[in-house]
């Protein structure tokens, strides 16, 4: 089956990004397997996502506008599930985007939820399917 096997994700701040992606990978599946100075890697699933201290520092926060990865996907189940995360996501870090429209922003029959870090990375939350009837 394909799929992917790691991610890594180059973070400015280890400490801040232990904190905010922590708590947000174990809400969506994910164990923490190793843990290093410069890193940390999750794991869910036979993949993992690795959060680690770049090189070379370049620059403050990651900019999903610039050319590179926009946003990371996360499977969360049920859409109460995904409405658990996103409700709690502020006490973490992150704060939510596009709740003018939510959860139906990628579409009417899309659950989801988008939010953004204090560095600026972009994750969204969704739903195995859209319930019926569900605002």
């Amino acid at each position: 089956m394909a799929g992917f096997h790691h991610v890594e994700v180059w973070v400015a701040d280890l400490g801040t990004a232990r904190a905010e992606w922590g708590w947000l990978l174990q809400r969506v599946g994910f164990a923490l397997e190793s843990q290093w100075s410069d890193g940390e890697s999750w794991g869910a699933g036979g993949a993992y996502l690795t959060l680690t201290l770049p090189p070379t520092l370049r620059g403050p926060t990651h900019d999903r506008r610039m050319p590179g990865v926009n946003h990371l996907a996360f499977a969360a189940g049920s859409a109460d599930r995904v409405d658990a995360i996103v409700a709690d996501a502020g006490e973490h870090g992150w704060h939510p985007l596009y709740q003018d429209r939510y959860p139906h922003a990628g579409g009417p029959d899309h659950y989801a939820g988008w939010m953004e870090n204090s560095a600026g990375f972009k994750v969204e939350i969704v739903a195995e399917e859209s319930p019926a009837g569900r605002a």
